[in-house]
């Protein structure tokens, strides 16, 4: 009867170790095939663009190459946008997605995120002459949102009747603003300012904001191993002080202290 006992334990480990085996981990396959395949976004700068030389840059690109040289491989970027951050990810199109993407608990039901890397906001911006203090106060003002996006989420959810302009990417959102056929934009604070820039005759007046949303990295859920890496990838840079030079590089400012998950 014992022996019979030990056979079957036996047996059940022995299936549940083949299991394990045919479930290859993540980070393991990244470094077996030598590639790891990271979504970046090129619509928000500088987090993400193109220069004139149709060439990725920017915050989130310069991580993703910090991260394939860390892990010692080769690295595929794939273009993303805030409404396919997620379904490239549960579809195995990418490995991870790094794309000043906020955390949600709506959000960490499908997929893990690392601890943050930069610290960011979400608000709504438009011309001084426009008085709004709340997303209840939005009216008839149509504000354009990039949709998929905290922002666009949490506006949504806000005022339910807001006049919401849900755009494709966070470029073309930007676009509707600038152009006049939105009157207020709902964006990243870093976002905005960088716009503010580039666009001196246009007003970004901060209305109100709607969160703090630090920036994290994103795996497919149950990549335990892939997203306990890219913590330590994360506590390193920030100890020797390399994601400070990014910090100042791209957003004109030092790395403030995050909380961490």
């Amino acid at each position: 009867m014992f022996r019979k006992w030990v056979q079957s334990i036996a047996v059940i480990a022995l299936s549940l170790g083949l299991l394990h085996t045919a479930r290859a981990d993540k980070l393991e396959e990244i470094i077996s095939k030598g590639v790891i395949r990271i979504g970046v976004p090129l619509d928000v700068p500088p987090f993400g663009s193109q220069n004139a030389n149709r060439e990725a840059e920017g915050f989130d690109v310069d991580m993703a190459n910090m991260v394939a040289k860390a892990l010692g491989v080769k690295l595929e970027l794939t273009q993303i946008t805030g409404a396919n951050r997620l379904p490239f990810l549960l579809t195995d199109k990418v490995d991870v997605v790094i794309s000043v993407m906020g955390l949600t608990p709506e959000r960490a039901k499908q997929i893990m995120f690392s601890a943050p890397y930069a610290n960011t906001s979400l608000a709504v911006y438009g011309p001084k002459s426009i008085v709004v203090k709340s997303a209840m106060d939005l009216g008839k003002y149509k504000v354009a949102a990039a949709k998929g996006t905290t922002q666009e989420m949490a506006l949504s959810l806000a005022n339910p009747k807001a006049n919401i302009m849900r755009t494709e990417d966070d470029a073309t959102a930007a676009s509707a603003y600038l152009s006049g056929q939105a009157q207020l934009f709902s964006t990243n604070s870093i976002v905005a300012i960088d716009l503010a820039k580039k666009n001196p005759t246009k007003e970004f007046d901060l209305k109100f904001n709607i969160r703090n949303s630090p920036a994290h990295m994103g795996v497919k859920m149950g990549e335990h191993s892939l997203v306990r890496w890219l913590d330590s990838f994360i506590f390193f840079n920030t100890q020797n002080t390399e994601l400070d030079k990014l910090h100042q590089k791209w957003l004109n400012r030092k790395m403030d202290v995050m909380p961490s998950l």
